[in-house]
């Protein structure tokens, strides 16, 4: 084998290297699991037709940024922007709830750590990881131009200097500089909350989700009640309904949520916070995924609970089983 060939070979095998911190940058920008997935695939698609133009004069890393960054500004001028429930409608009073799917809207999508996150042994980075793509945070990005919303991620959550940033996006330093400073305006105006993180939570976050699922599976709206923060949201995506109170929650969990009463939680991680695979009493036995239900915990309260209830779509990303036996 010749040493351009050897060299290609092994430029090949370090593409791979790169593709799950690649996945977590493009999911920042998309706020769609399916759709960074297909970007970093696409990302090295064109890096391996162009290894052969690739002359070194940046880094692998810095080269493989510059393509997938091209390929998220491509989708997101395209018109793709994602939202939660609360971010296109007022909350309903639970008198007047009710489910309506908004084909029309592309939802923001939730994603398990492992597929975003790389490795590392420095826990503060990884709390910042894990930070920038809990939900809250996420749906404040999809407020960011696209370019503006680059700039955040790169300086901000990844640590590039301006420098790096600018010759990335062909720019300048003040260039770069000024639309970082203008993403933390628009960020500043609904800053998301500090919610809780799921590794490491303390004793007192785990001794509340422990009492979240004794209630829930309970079905003990008493014992809810005292888990939620007074002004707690309830979403259901693709359904842009949304309640927000705790008597809402509990009204419509009595009503129309009735449904839910005898189910199972088994705990999940997604978007670097705790979360719950939902499943359904099945009237032939056994239990059948009903949602992949993300929890917000803030001040050790729950601030928070989307339901996404696609799950044909959440449960095999999140690698769940079809059913649970009695």
């Amino acid at each position: 084998m010749s040493d351009v060939a050897v060299a290609r070979e092994d430029l090949e095998s370090r593409l791979e290297d790169y593709r799950t911190e690649l996945t977590g940058y493009c999911y920042r920008m998309l706020g769609s699991a399916f759709e960074a997935e297909d970007a970093v695939q696409d990302t090295m698609v064109r890096a391996w037709r162009s290894l052969d133009r690739f002359q070194g004069r940046s880094s692998l890393r810095s080269w493989l940024y510059r393509i997938a960054t091209n390929v998220c500004l491509d989708a997101l001028n395209a018109g793709n922007k994602r939202a939660r429930p609360m971010d296109l409608t007022d909350s309903t009073p639970v008198a007047q709830a009710r489910l309506q799917e908004r084909d029309e809207v592309t939802w923001l999508e939730p994603v398990p750590d492992g597929r975003v996150l790389p490795q590392t042994a420095d826990p503060a980075e990884t709390a910042v990881a894990r930070e920038s793509v809990r939900l809250a945070f996420m749906a404040a990005l999809q407020h960011l131009p696209p370019k503006q919303r680059a700039v955040l991620i790169l300086r901000e959550v990844l640590a590039w200097r301006a420098g790096e940033v600018a010759e990335l996006l062909s720019t300048s330093v003040a260039s770069v500089n000024s639309a970082l400073q203008r993403a933390r305006a628009s960020l500043a105006e609904s800053a998301p909350a500090d919610t809780a993180l799921a590794d490491p939570l303390d004793e007192e976050q785990q001794r509340l989700l422990e009492r979240y699922v004794a209630a829930f599976e309970g079905y003990d709206m008493t014992a809810l009640t005292a888990l939620l923060h007074e002004d707690a949201t309830l979403s259901m995506p693709p359904y842009d309904l949304w309640l927000r109170g705790h008597d809402d929650i509990v009204g419509w969990m009595l009503g129309v949520g009735e449904v839910c009463r005898g189910s199972r939680l088994v705990p999940v991680v997604a978007n670097g916070t705790p979360a719950f695979a939902h499943y359904h009493p099945d009237p032939a036995g056994g239990f059948t995924p009903w949602a992949l239900m993300v929890i917000e915990i803030v001040d050790g309260k729950v601030s928070g609970i989307t339901s996404f209830l696609d799950v044909k779509r959440w449960f095999p990303l999140f690698d769940l089983p079809e059913r649970l036996e009695d």
